[in-house]
């Protein structure tokens, strides 16, 4: 998924894709999977993790995924279909704060990147925590925008980047960090915590997956950054890539744990939440 201030592209990078995969990979086996399972992928994208969760329910089973972006989920459809999964992995158009399953519909359930998006992510981890069966396991995967670093010579410039990237690039760029409390604070057990950086030593790819380019134009149109310090920074950019020396990293934050049992009420009967 592309930064975007409440946005997600319809044509994630394949770049960024590759560079996730090893924690994408391990945010799908922390679900513990098995056959006739129910899955939710919220923030399916072009729906490729969806299908991989669609290989591990198996055609007893179901894999849910949901994505704002329409144009989205209508690849992911096509993907679904292509890989021959499409009778148990659907895909839906979808508020992450309300999400159209009863409580408890699914064994497990899984986010990824949606939350730095959102203007309210804590009512969309309740409808994430509502929908989980009590007992049933929840990751999610998210960054931290904080540590966006990229090494240049004008240091100055690229700390005023990033804190503009931060503050105005997206609704809640500090997500990864929050993740831990959520879900404390929500009593979920066996909690993992798993911080991996993304690493791009390209500035080609940089310019995409972070998207530079845009950063500069919107830092310029809001006055953040002059039009000789935008021409300062993307020369820095330049002679970095002509050294072979680029580099930039952003930390990803992946938090899983078991939904708490239910609770019993006063008269003895369960109350699910």
């Amino acid at each position: 998924m592309v930064i975007s201030k409440g946005i997600v592209s319809a044509n994630p990078p394949s770049t960024g894709a590759q560079l996730m995969a090893h924690i994408r990979q391990t945010s799908v086996d922390l679900l513990a999977l098995k056959a006739g399972h129910r899955a939710l992928d919220l923030g399916c994208g072009a729906g490729m993790d969806a299908i991989t969760m669609g290989h591990l329910v198996g055609p007893t089973g179901e894999v849910h995924g949901v994505d704002y972006d329409e144009a989205m989920v209508t690849q992911a459809r096509v993907h679904a279909a292509a890989d021959g999964v499409s009778a148990w992995v659907t895909h839906h158009h979808a508020s992450a704060s309300a999400l159209p399953w009863p409580n408890g519909f699914f064994d497990a359930s899984r986010s990824e990147l949606v939350f730095q998006h959102l203007l309210d992510p804590e009512r969309a981890f309740d409808e994430l925590m509502r929908v989980t069966k009590p007992g049933g396991q929840l990751v999610v995967l998210d960054g931290d925008w904080a540590t966006l670093t990229i090494d240049s010579d004008e240091t100055e410039l690229e700390r005023r980047l990033v804190q503009f990237n931060a503050a105005h690039m997206m609704n809640n760029p500090f997500s990864g960090r929050h993740l831990r409390r959520m879900f404390a604070s929500r009593g979920f057990t066996d909690l993992t915590i798993d911080v991996q950086p993304v690493i791009l030593a390209d500035v080609a790819a940089a310019r995409q997956m972070m998207r530079l380019n845009a950063l500069t134009r919107e830092a310029l149109a809001t006055g953040v950054i002059d039009a000789g310090e935008a021409q300062r920074w993307d020369a820095s950019l330049s002679r970095a890539s002509d050294s072979g020396a680029f580099f930039a990293s952003v930390n990803m934050v992946l938090v899983s744990g078991r939904k708490p049992p239910r609770r019993a009420s006063a008269g003895g009967n369960q109350r699910q939440t």
